[in-house]
């Protein structure tokens, strides 16, 4: 934490990418402030390896945003056995805004990252049934 904190005070680099199992308030706000001072984006992954672990996240921020990143199942491909893959991505909290989700997929064959909001994707899904 004092590592990201000294290089989000910094300014030289375009983002600082953290991983930490718990973000309490105070260390949370000290991050925002150092991120905003020099205008540089500040990453923090927070992933668990036990259930115990995952009750911190509903624990109040400072962050500007809070994204859940899970996976779904791939998209066929015309391989047998392989899929591009796919997520679903959260906005959970965002300041002054609303959230949303949207589902992502593997580049395709043109180089192409494909991205629609879910309930656009839920909504062409049940037309087509």
């Amino acid at each position: 934490m004092a590592s990201m904190e000294e290089a989000l005070s910094f300014g030289g680099l375009g983002a600082v990418v953290g991983e930490l199992v718990r973000l309490p308030m105070t260390a949370s706000r000290r991050l925002h402030l150092a991120a905003e001072k020099t205008g540089t984006m500040g990453l923090i992954i927070r992933r668990w390896r036990r259930q115990t672990e995952a009750n911190d996240f509903g624990n109040p921020t400072a962050a500007t945003t809070r994204w859940r990143i899970s996976v779904l199942p791939s998209e066929l491909l015309p391989v047998e056995g392989v899929g591009r893959h796919r997520w679903l991505a959260e906005l959970m909290r965002v300041k002054a805004g609303e959230s949303a989700e949207w589902e992502i997929s593997a580049c395709d064959g043109s180089g192409r990252v494909g991205m629609a909001r879910a309930t656009d994707a839920l909504s062409m899904i049940s037309r087509m049934a």
